[in-house]
């Protein structure tokens, strides 16, 4: 192996302690002869120490390293000539606010690789945290419903409910919410609230992880198209909590009402569909988004249907846990990003401002956009098992030769955005987003 690795400092904001390789795999890395440099740093998740036991090299700097590691996007002025940098760049769907980014690194022939588009075979995301932004973002979600209602003037168990990162760990944290989920089942919610509908908007690693905190509560799921019905006949239902997941197919109809409903068409042609998740947002109590979105697919709610179902009482809906964090994008009330020092923002329909805090006309809306670093070490260790099988290729990459040329395992060259500041044939597209 010849590529020195170099893993670097996140400097992003104070809340980021992840890392992209754990010291036990760091370990095994360097037993197999890979040169691995680790920018000391404080923060981080894992000592600085167990990093050079094992085996790694501390450093001030990892600039001049052949492959550099990050998670989250590096500063736009940061990039060496002809460097090669892994990370999060949030920069596929043409993500404004990293465009000077980008931008830099063609202009300096940069190499980029992003974790989000290691992809196998079929397409198939094999190196991601969401599981750990679904579980983080549950936590935070409940504690966001329990603040939110109490400045509502209820009382309720979920004010027992911390932010996750207040938790030692993921153990605690469902240990708490097994608690919470007792109080639930012999206390009861307010009447007035019940029954207390979780909506869970996708069904992929980030819906999978939501679920998993609510499910440390009592609980019975309800088919959408049940929904309805269920909340008609259930208004006594104070023990349990309600759950509903949304498939593609419970969002959107073809606009061809002569048409049925086929998935592979609404990846292709999203164009050909429009939303009826309308109805369904005042059935809500929460709503939990973990869906894929880009520009090209309908919203989940618009600003027009969250002005209308806030323009008469209060509606049933009272808190939003965007997971995605998509800003202006599948949900209206996403006005902007927060993070783990200031998560909550309550958003006016009438107004479309988002205030921060949990007082005020509208509805809560959680929106952080890295919640995994708020369970740092244990998305670590996952994100970590799944990178270091290709560590070893990389290192091993004729980092100079042209990309046709260059052996890099299919996922890898998949992930490959820029080679040499040349956009690579699948992300050709990207060109525009400069101009």
């Amino acid at each position: 192996m010849s590529n020195r690795i170099g893993i670097r400092l996140e400097d992003k904001n104070i809340w980021e302690r992840r890392v992209a390789l754990i010291p036990s795999d760091v370990a095994e890395l360097t037993k197999a002869g890979a040169a691995i440099c680790v920018e000391r740093f404080d923060r981080r998740a894992y000592p600085d120490a167990t990093y050079a036991e094992a085996g790694a090299k501390l450093v001030d700097d990892v600039l001049d390293c052949d492959i550099v590691l990050g998670i989250k996007e590096m500063p736009k002025d940061y990039f060496r000539p002809g460097g090669c940098y892994m990370f999060f760049s949030h920069t596929i769907k043409g993500q404004s606010y990293n465009m000077k980014m980008l931008a830099n690194l063609v202009e300096r022939k940069c190499s980029l690789f992003d974790y989000e588009t290691v992809v196998d075979d079929h397409n198939r995301r094999l190196i991601f945290f969401g599981r750990y932004a679904g579980l983080a973002g549950m936590i935070d979600t409940f504690w966001t419903l329990g603040q939110r209602l109490q400045a509502l003037g209820y009382q309720t168990p979920f004010l027992e409910a911390k932010p996750a990162h207040q938790y030692d760990d993921l153990d605690a944290a469902k240990a708490a919410f097994t608690l919470i989920g007792r109080q639930i089942a012999q206390e009861g919610l307010p009447k007035a609230l019940a029954p207390m509908v979780f909506g869970f908007a996708g069904y992929g690693n980030v819906s999978k992880g939501a679920q998993e905190i609510l499910e440390c509560c009592p609980f019975v799921e309800v088919a959408p198209d049940e929904l309805k019905g269920f909340t008609a006949r259930n208004g006594e239902l104070t023990n349990k909590l309600v759950k509903v997941e949304y498939k593609e197919e419970h969002l959107v109809e073809p606009i061809d009402a002569s048409k049925g409903f086929e998935l592979q068409e609404y990846y292709d042609h999203p164009e050909r569909y429009r939303s009826i998740f309308e109805p369904h947002l005042d059935q809500l109590s929460v709503l939990i988004n973990g869906i894929y979105w880009t520009e090209d697919y309908p919203k989940l709610a618009d600003e027009k249907q969250l002005k209308t179902l806030f323009a008469g009482a209060a509606p049933r809906l009272v808190t939003v846990g965007d997971i995605t964090c998509d800003v202006d994008g599948s949900l209206a009330c996403t006005v902007r990003d927060t993070e783990p020092g200031d998560p909550v923002y309550v958003y006016n329909p009438q107004t479309r401002e988002g205030i921060s805090g949990f007082e005020g006309p509208g509805l809560a809306v959680m929106a952080v956009g890295n919640l995994p670093c708020e369970l740092p070490r244990e998305a670590s260790e996952t994100f970590s098992r799944a990178l270091t099988p290709f560590v070893p290729a990389m290192a091993r990459a004729d980092l100079s030769a042209p990309f046709d040329a260059v052996e890099l395992p299919d996922p890898i060259r998949r992930s490959t955005i820029l080679w040499h500041g040349e956009f690579t044939p699948p992300y050709e597209y990207m060109r525009e987003f400069l101009k």
